[in-house]
């Protein structure tokens, strides 16, 4: 059977690796990457075009601007078999404001909030809620749009960079929770509980990054919080949609219960190259009974031990940052046993090199956090470029233990 995984990125890495292990599966990629290479044939052409150059049985989609843009819908018109969501239950991630409306209609517990046109509406709500306060884009930003406002000053700021409308909403407290579940139309299959570090330095300081980094552990949450999630979230969210493929819902999990901060329509990243890396199932029957709506039956298998992912930056991100640098130690990282799933790289004249502020997701998994946060890490300073950066700090939220860990 063949399977095309559309982009380009680490979470497209992440899903062709886990894809290539799966017997009697052939995986293209479109446009893919020198990561992706390694264990898949990359194709050129628009995705409907390479879908049909390699005669794929089934499509996989991993950025959510095609998704937004229709592509499941023009696949579909041309009869070929895809995993996502239409373009109007891709509308949760396209607009927040869609989002958050369709929220209150459905009763979906989330943050209180309100929209305004542009910044200078915006400017008129800003006391409605308190400090700190949150604002968003209305669009994609690929996971930067968002602001934590801590004082009236900060907000002013923050609004002088925004155009468009936004969403301003309460500030909510607790634990930040990825909660991703493989939807068919009908039902959902929950994948394990993950939790992103969105800010760019250590201590989830600094802007808002697409991520830094990921850890996926059992204990984030309990059976009752999966199944509060899962009756209260994602359930009612199919049967109002009849959604199809990856409903990512970002929750707060606050002294009141799970709050919903965004829903995504596909695959998180960094989420996934943890998500996969501990998934013991093998994937690509799963993505097949979802793409015949057959997911019912179906239940999916973890190993015991968390793992952790750690993405390597360029210098500067999420600002402005250079490409072109040679990358070093990816070999004597993977000695280690960990994955080292590429984000931003290009193959150059003579040395594998930078080509995005994402670069790299160094990825272990171990049978205890701690152990796997210290093997991610060895891994992690095997590699080296330019202006590499990353936080220190990822998965120690997990350990439960009142000092940090030091790396």
């Amino acid at each position: 059977m063949k399977i095309l995984v559309i982009g380009g990125g680490g979470r497209e890495h992440a899903l062709a690796w886990k894809l290539a292990q799966s017997p009697g599966i052939q995986v293209f990629a479109a446009p893919g990457n020198p990561g992706i290479a390694q264990v898949a044939t990359c194709v050129s052409g628009s995705p409907l075009e390479a879908a049909i150059a390699t005669g794929a049985d089934l499509t996989v989609v991993g950025p959510e601007a095609p998704l937004v843009a229709g592509i499941v819908d023009e696949f579909r018109a041309c009869g070929r078999k895809i995993i996502g969501p239409s373009a109007q239950a891709a509308r949760l991630e396209g607009s927040k404001i869609f989002a958050k409306y369709f929220f209150a209609e459905r009763k979906i517990p989330t943050a209180e909030f309100c929209t305004a046109n542009h910044p200078a509406e915006a400017r008129q709500a800003l006391d409605r809620f308190g400090f700190p306060v949150v604002l968003k884009a209305d669009g994609l930003a690929a996971g930067k749009g968002v602001v934590i406002a801590h004082d009236r000053q900060q907000a002013e700021s923050a609004l002088a960079t925004f155009s468009g409308r936004l969403v301003i909403e309460e500030y909510l407290a607790g634990d930040e929770v990825s909660f991703i579940a493989l939807c068919d139309g009908k039902t959902a299959l929950p994948f394990a509980a993950t939790q992103d570090h969105k800010a760019v330095f250590d201590g989830d300081r600094g802007p808002n990054t697409g991520g830094m980094g990921a850890y996926c552990d059992p204990n984030i949450l309990t059976a009752s919080q999966t199944n509060e999630i899962l009756n209260n979230v994602i359930y009612p969210t199919v049967e109002a949609t009849h959604f199809t493929g990856f409903l990512y819902a970002g929750l707060m999990m606050t002294a009141a219960g799970p709050k919903v901060l965004e829903f995504n329509v596909r695959l998180g990243d960094p989420e996934t190259q943890a998500l996969l890396h501990r998934m013991a199932s093998d994937l690509a029957p799963v993505l097949i009974a979802a793409a015949n709506s057959e997911l019912e039956s179906l239940k999916l298998e973890w190993r015991t031990g968390p793992s952790v992912c750690v993405v390597l930056a360029s210098g500067g991100y999420p600002d402005a940052y250079e490409t072109g640098k040679p990358i070093y130690g990816i070999p004597e990282a993977e000695a280690t046993g960990a994955m080292v799933f590429h984000a931003g790289t290009r193959q150059g004249p003579h040395y594998l090199e930078t080509a995005g502020g994402r670069v790299l997701g160094v990825t272990a998994t171990a049978s205890g956090l701690p152990s796997a946060i210290e093997h991610a890490y060895a891994a992690v300073r095997a590699v080296r470029f330019d202006g590499m950066h990353y936080r220190t700090d990822i998965g120690a939220k997990g350990l439960r233990r009142s000092r940090p860990v030091q790396f």
